[in-house]
Order: C-alpha cells, then structure tokens, then sequence
C-alpha cells in the first residue's frame, strides 16, 4: 500500500468530527450558561426584600415594638419570640397577633411574605392574659369530680347525719353507679397523658376556674343524692339497670375508639388537620353521619348513666352537657366544611339526620 494512502487513513482516524447539526453545542464553553444561571440566583437573593414590624396595642393603638430586617419566610410564631425579647412579661402562647384590631388571631404558622401586607407590616397585639397547658387543665377538671364522687360514696363525716359515717348503700346499683362515674374519669385521666393530642399546647388561667366549677359542682351534686342514705333504685329495677348498663359501656368504647382515630390522624407534635373517616373498627363507623361522633357516644354515656341511677341531678347535667358539646360539635363542623371543600355532605355535627 502506497505510504501517501497510509498516512491520511490515520488522519482521518485520529481527527475528531462534531456532528453538523447547528443545534448542538460543543462542551468547550457549556459551563459558561451555568455560571450565568448562578450569578442570577446571587443577585435575586442579594435584591430579596427584608419587612420592617411594627406592633401596635390593639386598644390604645401605641407603639409597643419595632422589629427591622425580618425575613420574609419569617413565622408568626417566630414574631412572637422577637416580641417576647423586648417584653419578657408576654411569653409567647400569651400573645395575640393580629392584622386587624379587632380581627382573628393569626396563626404561629402563618409566614410574613404570605400575609397581605406591606414591606412596613403593621400587627396588633392583645395580651390572652395568664395561660396554662390543657394537660393541666384536664387533669385538674378529671381528679376533682373522682375524688369528690367517692368522699360521698364512702360517707365521710360532715355529709350525713352522724349515725352514716363510713357506712354503705344497701343497693347494689349505688355500688355499680360509683364503679361507672369512677371509670369514667379515669378514662378521661388516661386519655389526657396517653392518647389525646391537642392543637392549642394552652388556654387562659381564669378558664380553669370555671370548668372546675362546673365539673366538681355537678359531681357533688350527683354524688350527695345517689348515695344519700334515703335513695331509692330506680322504678323497673334490674331490667332498667342492665340496660342502662350495657347502653353505658357501649358508649364509653365508642368514645374512646373515637378518642384513637382522632389521634391517629394528627402525627406527633404537629398541628394538622385532617378529615376522619371510619376505620376497620366498627364504632368509628359513625363517622359516616356524624363530624363529632365522640360527643355522639358522651352523650350515650350520660344517657345511659341517668337512666341507671333514676337521679334527677344526673339529668340536669346530662341536659346541660347536650348543650355545651353541640356547641363545640356545631363549631367543629362549620370548619370542617370551611377548610374542606370535599366534606363528606350527609354528616350532621353531634346527632345523625337531627342536629
């Protein structure tokens, strides 16, 4: 072979060939665009505005704090913190941030840059006064009706007469009335430390006052006429507290698997909100019809406890508890269908198809 022809063989080997197409980039300068891109990201974040807070007393409109350079991603609740530095006295779950003075709280999660204000952002503050934990709270409203019930279940002195200290009922559903009110609330105690997870970590002091109140009140109450020494079991006897019974305990299960479903929808130390459905355990299944099935089977419990004891105390707290938890459940329901917009339609707050 000629060696002329060997030669370029060889070049043509050893020399690389771009592809024609006009739309492809030979890698000498591709890192030019990414360096491009970067310098960009720099001077967006450079430009990035930071918010001046100012926060006004929602009653007097004075001037209480001045907050420069706050990051736009910036929480409520880190807002607070910065409050709580210049005044110590408001720690930060006692606070009240608003954007109107006489409009709703915000949210800790709310964030600065999502809100609809300015780069001057103007709050309001109101001080919740004095606050304590619900676990406090609860724990306080459930050993107060326990201990009371069984004073007057034992009869210690100063209840009765003299002559029924420390003695006991001759009727075996006063017995049966104090083992349903004391598993009751020590249902309630173990729920607080071991089950419930609450969204608001406190509530106001002067609000424990009068849910203790309203707690140990009716439990004396209660407590004084089932197990006075001149108390008479009910009309139909046993019949009627089997029944009362049985509708007694079917409820309190219920309550308590409602109690689990609702803690399972919410991970620990979170604040979210979900929508509960039934679960593969047949009480939850309520949940088809009603948004509060756990006032639903409290309601039951109640029921089932006035027909037991026959008591007319025992009645008026049932009435008055109906009353409160349809409240609650109303309310509870209105922000379900507020903040979903797939809500289940056929469900009713506390009773099916009723109310």
């Amino acid at each position: 072979m000629p060696l002329v022809v060997i030669g370029s063989f060889f070049r043509s080997r050893a020399r690389p060939r771009w592809p024609q197409q006009s739309h492809i980039t030979p890698p000498i300068g591709g890192g030019s665009c990414q360096s491009l891109g970067i310098l960009r990201k720099g001077l967006t974040v450079a430009k990035m505005k930071h918010y001046e807070v100012e926060i006004l007393d929602a009653k007097t409109k004075d001037k209480l704090c001045f907050l420069d350079k706050v990051e736009p991603n910036a929480t409520i609740g880190e807002i607070k913190s910065m409050f709580h530095k210049s005044h110590p006295q408001f720690y930060p779950t006692r606070q009240s941030i608003r954007l109107d003075a006489k409009g709703k709280s915000l949210k800790d999660e709310d964030v600065l840059q999502h809100l609809p204000v300015g780069t001057t952002a103007t709050f309001y503050f109101r001080d919740l006064g004095a606050q304590i934990s619900w676990v406090t709270v609860f724990l306080t409203e459930y050993t107060g009706p326990l201990v009371i019930y069984l004073m007057f279940y034992f009869r210690v002195p100063f209840i009765y007469a003299p002559k029924y200290d420390f003695t006991t009922s001759k009727h075996w559903v006063v017995h049966l009335a104090c083992m349903c009110h004391s598993f009751h609330y020590v249902k309630r105690l173990l729920e607080t430390l071991f089950v419930h997870r609450f969204s608001h970590g406190t509530m106001p002091l002067r609000n424990i006052f009068k849910n203790c109140t309203y707690y140990w009140g009716f439990a004396a109450w209660m407590a004084y006429y089932i197990n006075h020494p001149l108390y008479t079991p009910p009309i139909y006897g046993e019949q009627q507290i089997r029944l009362a019974l049985i509708l007694f305990l079917f409820c309190q299960i219920g309550n308590f698997s409602i109690h689990i479903a609702l803690r399972n929808l919410r991970p620990p130390g979170s604040k979210t909100r979900k929508i509960p459905y039934p679960t593969k355990n047949p009480f939850t299944w309520i949940f088809l019809l009603v948004s509060c099935p756990n006032y639903t089977y409290e309601l039951g419990s109640w029921l089932g406890f006035t027909l037991m004891t026959q008591c007319l105390p025992v009645a008026f707290f049932t009435v008055v508890g109906f009353v409160q938890m349809t409240v609650w459940a109303k309310g509870k329901h209105r922000s379900y269908l507020k903040e979903f917009r797939d809500y289940p339609p056929l469900r009713s707050p506390i009773l099916p198809f009723v109310l």
